[in-house]
Order: C-alpha cells, then sequence, then structure tokens
C-alpha cells in the first residue's frame, strides 16, 4: 500500500472508533441500568484515542475521504479531544454514580467530543458549520439535564442565547464564504479568498470574531460562561478545556481568510480579548467561591489566546490551547481539594506590611527586558515577556514574607519556571513540525500593542495594591464582585431539586 492508502485507511479507522463509541454512548442514553454498560463504555473511548495517535504516526500529508480531511492539525485536535473525553468520563464513572440521568452523561458527553472532533476533520464548510452546531447544542443539553433546578434552567437559557451568536456567526461565515469562492471544499476557499472583494472578506472576518468570542465566553458574551459553575464537575471540565477553546482553533482555521481582510478585524478581536483579560483577572481576584474562580480563570486565559490570535501569533495560541486545557481539566477534576485564595498568592508578604517594596518589580522588569530582547521579532514574545516578568515579580515579593528556605523556595520557582519554558518550547517545536502553521503574517508592532495593553492591567492591579482603600479601588472591586456574582435567577437559596429527587425516589 502506497502512503496516502495508508492515511486514507487511518482515517477511515477513525471514523470507525467513533462510529462504535456513539453506539456505546447511545446505549448508556437508552438502557435503564447504564451501570451495567459504563465499564464497557469507557474502555471504547480508548479505540478514538489509539486511532488518532496512530494516525498521527503515519501522518505526512492531507487526505480526504467524502467530506472529511485529516491534516495534521485535526489529528492534533481530535487525538486532544479524545483524550480530554476519556479522562473526564473516566472520572465520571464513580463522582456521578447515583444520578438520576448517569447515562445521559456519558451518552451527552460522548457525542459533544464527537461533535468536536468532527469540526476539525471537516472537508467541507457545510460539514464544519453542522458539526460546529451540534458541539454547541450538546453542550447546551449537558447543561440542562439537572432541568429539575430552577437556576440550572435560568444559565440554560442565558446559554442558548449566547452560544447562538456563535452558531450563526459560523453558518453565515461558512455560506457567504462558500457562495463567494464558488465551492464547498474549505481549502479550495481558502486558496480562493485573495481573490474576494474587500467587502466580502471583512465581513467573514468580522462574523469569525462574533462566533470565536462568543464560544469562548468574551467580552461582551462572557456571562454565560461566569454562570456555568452550577454544571456539574465534569461537564465543567469538558466545556471549559476542550469547547470553550474552539473560539481560537477556529481562527487558526479560517487563518487565510483574516490575514486577507486586513487590520480592523484585528483590532476588534485585540480590543475585546482584552477586555475579557481584564474582566477574567478582576473577577478571579475577588470571587471567594473556588469554582468561580476557575471560570473566571477560563475567561482571562481565553482572552488572552484569542489575543495571541490577534497578533497572529496562531502557533502561541494552540499551544496556549493545549497546556491551558490540560491544566484546567486538572484542576476541575481536582477541585474538592481546596487551594490558597489568589490574594494569599498574589497578595503582600506580610499582614502589617504595605509598603511596595520597588525592587522585584525592577527585577521583573529587566528579566522582561531581556526575555524580549532575545528574539524581538517574535510577535508573541513581548507578551510573553511581561507575563514572565510579572511572574518573576510576584514570586520574588511573595519570598520576602518566607523566613526558611526562603532562597531554596526561590531556586526551585526558577527551576520549574525554566523546566515550563523548555516544555512549551519542544511542544511549540513539535507542533511546527506535525502540523505546518498557515503562511498568515501577523500585523507588524501589533505584539507590542497587546503587550502595552496588557501593562495597563498590571499597573491597575498596582495601583490597586498600593491604594485598596481608596474610593476608586473600592468601586471597582464592588464592581467586580457584582460582575461575578451569579444573577438573582440563575441562584436557589434552597436545593428545591433535590426534594423533587426525594419524592421520586419515594414515588419509585
Amino acid at each position: 500500500m502506497t502512503t496516502q492508502q495508508v492515511q486514507v485507511l487511518t482515517l477511515g479507522v477513525w471514523l470507525g472508533t467513533w462510529a462504535v463509541v456513539g453506539i456505546t454512548g447511545l446505549i448508556m442514553v437508552c438502557t435503564r441500568r447504564p451501570d451495567r454498560w459504563v465499564r464497557w463504555h469507557v474502555r471504547a473511548l480508548l479505540l478514538p484515542v489509539l486511532s488518532a495517535l496512530w494516525a498521527l504516526v503515519v501522518h505526512r500529508s492531507a487526505v480526504s475521504m467524502g467530506p472529511w480531511r485529516s491534516d495534521g492539525l485535526g489529528l492534533a485536535m481530535g487525538l486532544y479531544v479524545a483524550a480530554l473525553g476519556y479522562i473526564v468520563q473516566r472520572f465520571s464513572v464513580r463522582y456521578l454514580h447515583g444520578d438520576h440521568r448517569y447515562g445521559a452523561y456519558f451518552g451527552g458527553i460522548t457525542w459533544t467530543t464527537l461533535a468536536a472532533s468532527m469540526v476539525w476533520m471537516s472537508r467541507t464548510l457545510w460539514l464544519e458549520a453542522v458539526a460546529w452546531t451540534a458541539m454547541d447544542v450538546g453542550l447546551l443539553l449537558l447543561i440542562a439535564l439537572a432541568r429539575e433546578s430552577q437556576p440550572v434552567r435560568a444559565v440554560a437559557a442565558l446559554t442558548a442565547r449566547r452560544l447562538a451568536f456563535s452558531v450563526a456567526a459560523v453558518i453565515a461565515a461558512a455560506c457567504w464564504c462558500g457562495l463567494a469562492t464558488g465551492t464547498a471544499d474549505a481549502a479550495t476557499a481558502m486558496a480562493r479568498v485573495q481573490m474576494l472583494p474587500a467587502a466580502d472578506r471583512m465581513g467573514i472576518s468580522v462574523l469569525l470574531v462574533v462566533a470565536a468570542l462568543a464560544q469562548a465566553g468574551g467580552w461582551p458574551f462572557g456571562r454565560w460562561l461566569l454562570e456555568s459553575a452550577v454544571t456539574p464537575t465534569p461537564v465543567s471540565a469538558i466545556m471549559h478545556a476542550g469547547l470553550v477553546n474552539a473560539g481560537g482553533l477556529l481562527l487558526t482555521r479560517w487563518a487565510p481568510v483574516l490575514g486577507a481582510a486586513g487590520p480592523v478585524p484585528h483590532a476588534l478581536l485585540l480590543v475585546f480579548a482584552w477586555i475579557s483579560v481584564a474582566l477574567g483577572t478582576g473577577v478571579l481576584l475577588v470571587q471567594v467561591d473556588y469554582k468561580r474562580q476557575l471560570v473566571a480563570s477560563t475567561m482571562a486565559q481565553m482572552g488572552l489566546m484569542l489575543m495571541q490570535c490577534a497578533i497572529g501569533a496562531y502557533d502561541a495560541a494552540i499551544v496556549h490551547l493545549i497546556l491551558h486545557g490540560v491544566f484546567k481539566a486538572t484542576l476541575f477534576l481536582r477541585s474538592g481539594f481546596a487551594l490558597p485564595r489568589p490574594a494569599q498568592v498574589l497578595g503582600a508578604p506580610g499582614a502589617t506590611e504595605n509598603r511596595v517594596a520597588p525592587w522585584p518589580w525592577l527585577a521583573g522588569a529587566v528579566f522582561a527586558l531581556l526575555y524580549w530582547w532575545a528574539v524581538p521579532q517574535e510577535p508573541v514574545r513581548a507578551m510573553s515577556a511581561l507575563m514572565l516578568g510579572a511572574g518573576l515579580a510576584i514570586t520574588v515579593r511573595q519570598v520576602r514574607g518566607v523566613r526558611e528556605g526562603r532562597w531554596a523556595g526561590l531556586i526551585s520557582v526558577l527551576v520549574a519556571a525554566g523546566v515550563a519554558e523548555v516544555v512549551r518550547m519542544g511542544v511549540d517545536a513539535g507542533l511546527l513540525r506535525l502540523l505546518g502553521w498557515p503562511n498568515v503574517p501577523g500585523v507588524p508592532g501589533w505584539g507590542l500593542v497587546a503587550a502595552g495593553l496588557l501593562a495597563i492591567l498590571a499597573l491597575v492591579w498596582l495601583a490597586v495594591s498600593m491604594a485598596p482603600s481608596s474610593r476608586w479601588a473600592v468601586r471597582l472591586y464592588l464592581g467586580l464582585v457584582h460582575i461575578g456574582d451569579p444573577r438573582p435567577d440563575a441562584m436557589e437559596p434552597h436545593p428545591r431539586s433535590l426534594a423533587h429527587y426525594a419524592k421520586e425516589a419515594v414515588l419509585r
């Protein structure tokens, strides 16, 4: 067999494994005793993981079969989504046991991850739009499974309204692009996009920006993400680690269109993503509920990922997506273990010390400048330098409050940071060799603009830490608390849904 025939065979095997998993997921939904089938279902989830891994090993070039197409990015995302689905459902075997919709959760997660995988393995624009719609519908059904609870119904209704923007924008962009280029083949349409009129390129790009912001929970669509804390932990894990990330992947797949549209869509994306970073970080720092802290963290991290897309650093965005997804899934699945409040991590070294010493920030600034100066032409280098410099400054500031093991702790943190940077560079280089990124040049100088916007947020936080009792700081704090708290109809003083479950149990 030729290499291309082998790749076509692997694509067929991959589709076959998802068909098997889809059938077992349907059994989990329909059977009255899902606990009898759950072990077999979870074992079957390993089939798409192994088939995607095999496809990546034999991958040499993109191949098509019907409406499906396997390329490096699609296979990598298919492997990531399948592995994430397996881990979350393996965790759910015991976590959700006893829930009266036990099988429905497994079936819903399976079909939602199946749709998410199909988005990135689509050859045609229509299949991509259909799979995107199925992915968001699956997420909405997962949120609404506990519909006996009034807050769940309110959050599900809000999520439906917000994700409708994402679905409608993707469908409109796919139809517009297909009609304008005269083809439903995604690769051919991307190749012809340069020949489209400027108005077509601009309109499609703005639709893509709207879809990415709504999907990632960015401003002004982020309320649905902030209130999604009512969902069970496995649903939160699959949502925050796999589905909200789809916004950045969408922009990466459509990078040729964005690159041909000029600076306006990039500017819109950069500004809205920056506001998302500001709101997500602020809510994270003032919230007392740990799960809401994780939700706000996702909002901020997705904002950073979209900022990377806005400056043309698609490779950094995908690496950010993968590493953040693994990290956030771990935090959600281990959310039963209490973690320190952000104020304990980022606050002053001592409760009685109000003076802000300048030298930790000076050390962070010097490090950031040297890090950026090493490779100044890299678009995302300035943003990375700013964040690493801020992390170093916070670490040094925290070390001042440690009496024993100060230097050992500082050295450990620096070593861990170095290892993390090596891992990031290794993942980036491996993906570059395997996938091949779209040759779309970023807007010159926008990396510095993005770093400047993030520096403004850092200065605001520094000003708040120096004058926490000032009138404007108190107003900022109260405003962030108001944004982070759920709406009245998304709260339930008494868990009436539990009484409903108890009544059902008595009747049985």
